[in-house]
């Protein structure tokens, strides 16, 4: 299974420097091997209203996008429930300071570990800590 963090799923969705290289991956992936967390959910919705707020959407674009999400994350992915194990894992994570982890992050990757599943990012700080950790990972 191929465990989506928050970053691939904004590139996805709205207009990044990597959405053509993320839309091409997706195209590329079997049916039915592609996951994300209920965290995913909180993340998405706070990325898209720093989107807002900087200006790099409109509150139109932002309910055209999430009406996208919805509707995408219902008939594609599979969707991790998030547990207090997840949590407890997570904190385990950023005990060690020099992964230089942040609490979403954290929870990305024990969640990818509890499932078994490939971590897939763009963020390279996420990819070297799953490294460290050894837990499989892909960079976009």
């Amino acid at each position: 299974m191929q465990y989506l963090d928050t970053s691939v799923l904004v590139a996805m969705l709205t207009n990044e420097d990597a959405t053509a290289r993320v839309h091409t991956w997706i195209a590329d992936q079997p049916v039915g091997r592609l996951a994300v967390s209920e965290w995913v959910h909180t993340e998405f919705a706070s990325a898209l209203a720093l989107k807002v707020r900087t200006g790099q959407i409109t509150v139109g674009d932002r309910a055209a996008i999430v009406s996208g999400y919805t509707r995408i994350i219902h008939k594609s992915f599979r969707v991790y429930p998030v547990s207090a194990d997840h949590f407890r894992s997570a904190a385990l994570h950023l005990g060690d300071h020099e992964l230089g982890l942040r609490a979403g992050d954290a929870l990305h990757i024990a969640i990818a570990f509890a499932e078994g599943a490939t971590l897939c990012t763009l963020d390279r700080r996420m990819a070297a800590a799953a490294s460290a950790l050894g837990l499989r990972f892909l960079l976009l």
